[in-house]
């Protein structure tokens, strides 16, 4: 009998996650977040990106044209 568990979708992404993720540069990323396209979220000294955010990024680009 098998006791392994699903994986957990993240909740954030680092911002090489959320380049991944979005089929973008790393630096892309880091730009679109320091012109406040990308909202992201500060953590100690690190940034991550949500979930919702990464998908309203998304939504808005199909507006965007």
């Amino acid at each position: 009998m098998s006791t392994s568990t699903a994986p957990v979708a993240p909740l954030l992404y680092t911002p090489k996650e959320a380049a991944e993720a979005l089929r973008m540069g790393r630096s892309t990323v880091y730009e679109l977040m320091a012109d406040g396209t990308l909202k992201y979220v500060m953590r100690g000294g690190s940034r991550r990106i949500r979930v919702a955010d990464l998908e309203t990024f998304v939504a808005s680009l199909a507006t965007a044209n």
